[in-house]
Protein backbone atom coordinates (compact mmCIF):
# COMPACT_ATOMS: atom_id res chain seq x y z
CA UNK A 1 0.00 0.00 0.00
CA UNK A 2 1.35 3.31 -0.99
CA UNK A 3 1.81 6.08 1.83
CA UNK A 4 -0.87 8.76 1.61
CA UNK A 5 -0.05 12.19 0.23
CA UNK A 6 -0.73 15.05 2.95
CA UNK A 7 -3.12 17.34 2.93
CA UNK A 8 -1.11 20.96 3.15
CA UNK A 9 1.69 18.90 0.16
CA UNK A 10 -1.64 18.06 -2.11
CA UNK A 11 -3.00 21.25 -1.43
CA UNK A 12 0.61 23.25 -2.32
CA UNK A 13 1.20 21.58 -5.64
CA UNK A 14 -2.55 22.07 -6.33
CA UNK A 15 -1.83 25.71 -6.24
CA UNK A 16 1.55 25.69 -7.68
CA UNK A 17 -0.04 24.60 -10.97
CA UNK A 18 -2.67 27.13 -10.84
CA UNK A 19 -0.47 29.91 -9.74
CA UNK A 20 1.88 29.00 -12.87
CA UNK A 21 -1.49 29.77 -15.13
CA UNK A 22 -0.45 29.76 -18.40
CA UNK A 23 2.88 28.53 -17.97
CA UNK A 24 1.23 25.18 -16.85
CA UNK A 25 -0.18 23.85 -20.11
CA UNK A 26 3.54 22.89 -21.19
CA UNK A 27 3.78 21.21 -18.41
CA UNK A 28 -0.42 19.69 -18.77
CA UNK A 29 0.65 19.10 -22.21
CA UNK A 30 3.90 16.90 -21.80
CA UNK A 31 1.89 15.10 -19.25
CA UNK A 32 -0.88 14.11 -21.33
CA UNK A 33 1.85 12.81 -23.94
CA UNK A 34 3.76 11.12 -21.24
CA UNK A 35 0.34 9.22 -20.08
CA UNK A 36 -1.49 9.09 -23.78
CA UNK A 37 -2.91 5.67 -22.35
CA UNK A 38 -4.98 7.15 -19.17
CA UNK A 39 -5.51 10.68 -21.42
CA UNK A 40 -7.61 8.76 -24.19
CA UNK A 41 -9.28 6.62 -21.38
CA UNK A 42 -10.32 9.98 -20.07
CA UNK A 43 -11.55 12.13 -23.00
CA UNK A 44 -13.49 8.49 -23.99
CA UNK A 45 -15.28 8.70 -21.12
CA UNK A 46 -15.95 12.26 -19.56
CA UNK A 47 -19.14 13.61 -21.11
CA UNK A 48 -19.51 15.94 -24.15
CA UNK A 49 -19.43 19.35 -22.69
CA UNK A 50 -19.94 23.14 -23.78
CA UNK A 51 -17.05 25.84 -23.80
CA UNK A 52 -14.42 25.06 -22.15
CA UNK A 53 -15.59 22.63 -19.36
CA UNK A 54 -13.84 20.15 -21.10
CA UNK A 55 -10.43 21.45 -20.81
CA UNK A 56 -10.94 22.63 -17.18
CA UNK A 57 -11.48 18.46 -16.98
CA UNK A 58 -8.35 18.02 -18.83
CA UNK A 59 -6.76 20.46 -16.49
CA UNK A 60 -7.64 18.80 -13.43
CA UNK A 61 -6.56 15.45 -15.11
CA UNK A 62 -3.12 16.50 -15.38
CA UNK A 63 -3.02 18.23 -11.94
CA UNK A 64 -3.51 15.15 -10.23
CA UNK A 65 -0.82 13.40 -12.15
CA UNK A 66 1.21 16.28 -11.42
CA UNK A 67 0.82 15.39 -7.51
CA UNK A 68 2.21 12.27 -8.51
CA UNK A 69 5.16 13.36 -9.83
CA UNK A 70 5.95 15.97 -7.53
CA UNK A 71 5.65 13.49 -4.85
CA UNK A 72 8.74 11.93 -5.78
CA UNK A 73 9.48 8.13 -6.64
CA UNK A 74 8.38 6.52 -10.36
CA UNK A 75 4.88 7.04 -12.28
CA UNK A 76 5.19 4.35 -14.54
CA UNK A 77 3.00 4.47 -17.64
CA UNK A 78 -0.86 3.81 -16.78
CA UNK A 79 -1.93 0.71 -19.13
CA UNK A 80 -5.28 -0.53 -19.54
CA UNK A 81 -4.89 -3.16 -16.53
CA UNK A 82 -4.00 0.18 -14.36
CA UNK A 83 -7.27 1.65 -15.74
CA UNK A 84 -9.19 -1.47 -15.81
CA UNK A 85 -8.49 -2.27 -12.28
CA UNK A 86 -9.28 1.97 -10.95
CA UNK A 87 -12.46 1.52 -13.05
CA UNK A 88 -13.80 -1.47 -11.37
CA UNK A 89 -13.04 -0.35 -8.31
CA UNK A 90 -15.16 3.10 -8.40
CA UNK A 91 -17.93 2.01 -10.20
CA UNK A 92 -19.64 -0.02 -7.08
CA UNK A 93 -19.36 3.46 -5.55
CA UNK A 94 -20.74 5.23 -8.20
CA UNK A 95 -24.61 4.62 -8.25
CA UNK A 96 -24.34 4.92 -4.27
CA UNK A 97 -22.58 8.70 -4.45
CA UNK A 98 -25.35 10.24 -6.79
CA UNK A 99 -27.14 12.65 -7.07
CA UNK A 100 -24.74 15.58 -7.91
CA UNK A 101 -26.29 17.38 -4.84
CA UNK A 102 -24.94 18.83 -2.20
CA UNK A 103 -24.31 15.98 -0.29
CA UNK A 104 -22.52 14.63 -3.49
CA UNK A 105 -18.39 15.31 -1.78
CA UNK A 106 -19.46 14.25 1.83
CA UNK A 107 -21.01 10.98 0.27
CA UNK A 108 -17.41 10.59 -1.59
CA UNK A 109 -15.49 11.35 1.86
CA UNK A 110 -17.61 8.76 3.38
CA UNK A 111 -15.60 6.04 1.14
CA UNK A 112 -12.78 4.56 3.39
CA UNK A 113 -11.50 2.91 0.49
CA UNK A 114 -10.24 5.92 -1.27
CA UNK A 115 -6.49 6.49 -2.65
CA UNK A 116 -4.76 9.06 -2.31
CA UNK A 117 -7.98 10.92 -0.50
CA UNK A 118 -6.48 14.16 -0.50
CA UNK A 119 -5.74 14.42 -4.44
CA UNK A 120 -9.56 13.36 -4.22
CA UNK A 121 -10.60 16.26 -2.12
CA UNK A 122 -8.88 18.57 -4.13
CA UNK A 123 -10.70 17.75 -6.73
CA UNK A 124 -14.39 18.04 -4.67
CA UNK A 125 -13.32 21.34 -3.94
CA UNK A 126 -12.18 22.28 -7.30
CA UNK A 127 -16.19 20.64 -8.81
CA UNK A 128 -18.00 21.49 -5.77
CA UNK A 129 -16.95 23.59 -3.34
CA UNK A 130 -15.52 26.45 -4.41
CA UNK A 131 -17.49 29.17 -3.15
CA UNK A 132 -15.57 32.42 -4.98
CA UNK A 133 -14.79 32.23 -8.35
CA UNK A 134 -11.83 33.57 -10.32
CA UNK A 135 -12.77 35.92 -13.69
CA UNK A 136 -12.79 33.33 -15.99
CA UNK A 137 -13.32 30.30 -13.87
CA UNK A 138 -15.84 27.90 -15.84
CA UNK A 139 -19.13 26.63 -13.85
CA UNK A 140 -19.88 23.46 -14.61
CA UNK A 141 -23.28 22.01 -14.21
CA UNK A 142 -23.46 19.31 -10.80
CA UNK A 143 -24.32 16.33 -13.19
CA UNK A 144 -21.18 17.21 -15.17
CA UNK A 145 -18.80 18.08 -12.21
CA UNK A 146 -19.72 14.46 -10.42
CA UNK A 147 -18.94 12.41 -14.08
CA UNK A 148 -15.53 14.44 -13.92
CA UNK A 149 -15.27 13.22 -10.55
CA UNK A 150 -15.64 9.99 -11.03
CA UNK A 151 -13.19 10.30 -14.01
CA UNK A 152 -10.63 11.99 -11.92
CA UNK A 153 -11.13 9.20 -8.76
CA UNK A 154 -10.61 6.67 -11.87
CA UNK A 155 -7.57 8.84 -12.57
CA UNK A 156 -6.23 8.79 -9.38
CA UNK A 157 -6.44 5.09 -8.17
CA UNK A 158 -4.78 4.31 -11.66
CA UNK A 159 -1.88 6.50 -10.92
CA UNK A 160 -1.97 5.03 -7.32
CA UNK A 161 -1.21 1.56 -8.87
CA UNK A 162 1.65 2.29 -11.25
CA UNK A 163 2.99 4.68 -8.75
CA UNK A 164 6.33 3.54 -6.69
CA UNK A 165 6.91 6.37 -3.92
CA UNK A 166 10.56 7.36 -3.18
CA UNK A 167 11.64 4.79 -0.46
CA UNK A 168 12.47 7.88 1.71
CA UNK A 169 9.88 11.25 1.15
CA UNK A 170 10.52 14.24 2.82
CA UNK A 171 6.89 15.17 2.68
CA UNK A 172 6.06 11.82 5.18
CA UNK A 173 4.35 12.41 8.47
Amino acid sequence: MNPTIPREQVHQWSEECAAQGLAFQSVARRILEDQARLSRFFKANIPTMPGQSGEVSLYLLSVVVRIYERAGGHLGRIGTKEIDAATRKIQGYAALLMPADGGFPNRVRNVDERSQPHILDEALHALFEREEKKEGEVEMPPEQAALVFLMLWAATEACNLAWQPPKQVEWSA
